[in-house]
């Protein structure tokens, strides 16, 4: 027993060190804590950066005059003009469709169930590039199309060779294959919204359209955004495909470009920046709409100075500071 008191005093704090007061705890300033490995590999990282840097700019064999020549050459132009239009109409297009399939698939009519599953598995378990080649070439399984009676009479007729052209069969294949991504995608963040919440609002005497434009779907779209932005740029550059059935785009009218004058590292670097540029602009748009969709909630996060700071180690101090004032206001 006298052992244990004995070793009583030892725990408490020297007379000369007195324990701070709690405005003295508050008023304290917070110290970041130090992270070895993060500045180990933020200098290993910034080194492979500036090493990507140089050789991109000393070596020669990139030619960067001759793809600042030919950056706004107009067939350039017009294949990313193509580009854009392609894009847009397919999005589009391919999420009205997706709409009516995510539809047919929460449907409780079982044949409308079944017919949406079929059509999500069937354009799923097809590569894009076998979809753009099969109707490419209906017109070999199917010389004409008609009009009228099923099983009956025919009012109309259309010989698919004239019809089919490579800019619609891509339209079609890029369609489809974005209705069926963009069914899962909406019906995904249909289903990620609580079923409270619906049935809440049934019991309010809410009509099932009302409960959906008001309830159902502000409350989706956080979910469905990012998901759709996702398939934008990944269409956007799905799109140069279709260089392969001479769908004059903006990666086939580089190639017409470099088999002719044998510069194919220019050229390509050319429809590489036009692409990134496309897709920073997409990318800074997606951004954008994600904080719309997420104001009111946790996730709708800081300005782009904050996230720039908060991602860089070199600003860690920055980012600790800016944390630091929010939690406390």
């Amino acid at each position: 027993m006298t052992d244990v008191t004995e070793r009583i005093p030892l725990l408490s704090a020297p007379a000369d060190d007195p324990i701070p007061a709690d405005d003295q705890l508050l008023a304290a300033r917070l110290v970041a804590p130090r992270r070895p490995g993060l500045w180990v590999s933020a200098a290993l990282l910034l080194v492979l950066a500036a090493m990507l840097v140089h050789t991109l700019v000393t070596n020669k064999r990139f030619q960067w005059p001759i793809v600042r020549g030919y950056f706004f050459e107009h067939s350039i132009l017009h294949g990313l003009e193509l580009t854009i239009w392609l894009t847009a109409a397919v999005l589009v297009t391919g999420y009205l469709l997706g709409t009516a399939v995510a539809a047919a698939r929460l449907s409780k009519n079982p044949i409308l169930k079944s017919l949406g599953f079929g059509f999500v598995w069937l354009i799923r378990s097809v590569p894009m590039l076998v979809q753009l080649l099969f109707w490419y070439e209906l017109a070999s399984l199917y010389p004409r199309l008609s009009l009228g009676i099923p099983f009956g009479p025919e009012f109309a007729t259309f010989k698919t060779a004239h019809l089919f052209g490579g800019i619609l069969a891509a339209f079609v294949a890029l369609s489809l294959d974005v209705a069926a991504f963009s069914a899962e995608i909406i019906r995904g963040g249909i289903l990620a919204v609580p079923a409270g919440q619906v049935e809440a609002a049934q019991a309010l005497g809410l009509g099932r359209g009302r409960i959906f434009r008001r309830i159902v779907l502000p409350q989706a779209m956080p979910a469905i955004v990012p998901a759709s932005g996702n398939l934008l740029i990944g269409m956007l550059k799905a799109t140069s495909i279709v260089s392969v059935i001479a769908v004059q785009d903006l990666l086939y009218s580089s190639q017409l470009i470099y088999n002719e004058n044998f510069q194919i590292i220019p050229l390509l670097l050319v429809a590489t920046l036009w692409y990134i540029v496309l897709t920073t602009v997409l990318s800074i748009g997606q951004y954008f709409v994600e904080r719309r969709y997420a104001r009111g909630t946790n996730r709708r996060g800081d300005g782009f100075g904050a996230l720039f700071r908060r991602n860089l180690p070199l600003f860690g101090r920055g980012g600790l500071a800016t944390g630091a004032t929010g939690s406390g206001s």
